[in-house]
């Protein structure tokens, strides 16, 4: 049954993707930006709504009261796709950093550029940095924005090692704007490199900010520590479910770890 419907949802998830975003067209390249976020968002909403009726996976987010006005970059831990579309209805005008690449799909690329992303080029990581740095400048100058980086770069599996890139320190000493660390546990429902989607409840929280203008070490030490410490109580929250789904070898050393399995 767990095949079945996680391959009608994976069917439904992209379909909607490419009506909504053929049906949107002309209002989305229409009207301003401001007004054109309805439609990335609406098809977010409309993802996890497929994801909950469809897969039964529910999508519980919450601590939307420690989201700051105005600028500030967003730290999502990174397990699953899940947490690269869940997040952005909560912010008023997010801005990613992606592949170059993307901005050359049809469509897609257009959707792309119309919210004035920041792509980067694969290649020399310092140099990406730099252009990363000055395009958020120069976005931030323009408009209030909120920038989603994953501190460690790539998905990792639930309960592993954590491996958290120097980038986002640079960022964060030259942006001087607070950081909100995201903890969750998507990756036990959506898994990374799978097809399936595993019924439950993905719980995600913002947490509390890290100001704006602690030392390198200092802010290193908190993101990490805030951001693993509640990963681990989410970690333990879903093994304790009622139907838990399957817990990969790095989720169950983890819990190990913790005393809890």
């Amino acid at each position: 049954m767990i095949v079945i419907r996680s391959l009608a949802f994976n069917v439904l998830f992209y379909a909607s993707l490419i009506v909504q975003m053929l049906f949107w067209s002309p209002y989305y390249f229409l009207v301003s930006r401001d007004r054109a976020w309805f439609v990335p968002k609406l098809w977010s909403r409309t993802s996890l709504w497929l994801m909950e009726k469809v897969a039964g996976t529910r999508s519980e987010i919450t601590g939307q009261e420690n989201l700051p006005e105005g600028s500030f970059i967003l730290a999502p831990k990174h397990q699953s796709f899940w947490d690269t579309i869940a997040f952005f209805p909560f912010l008023k005008d997010p801005v990613y950093i992606l592949k170059r690449e993307l901005t050359w799909i049809p469509f897609f690329g257009w959707y792309i550029g119309k919210m004035r992303m920041i792509p980067v080029d694969r290649g020399s990581r310092s140099k990406a940095l730099r252009a990363v740095s000055a395009a958020a400048r120069a976005e931030f100058a323009r408009n209030p924005r909120q920038l989603i980086i994953y501190p460690e770069g790539t998905r990792r599996p639930p309960g592993a090692e954590p491996a958290y890139k120097y980038g986002i320190v640079e960022l964060y000493t030259q942006l001087k704007l607070p950081v909100v660390p995201v903890a969750h546990q998507a990756g036990l429902f959506w898994p990374r490199r799978k097809f399936l989607r595993y019924p439950g409840t993905i719980r995600a929280r913002f947490l509390p900010p890290i100001p704006a203008g602690l030392g390198k070490e200092e802010f290193m030490r908190r993101l990490i520590g805030d951001t693993e410490r509640a990963c681990d109580d989410l970690l333990v929250d879903a093994a304790r479910q009622p139907c838990a789904p399957p817990l990969p070898e790095t989720a169950r050393a983890r819990l190990r770890e913790l005393g809890a399995l």
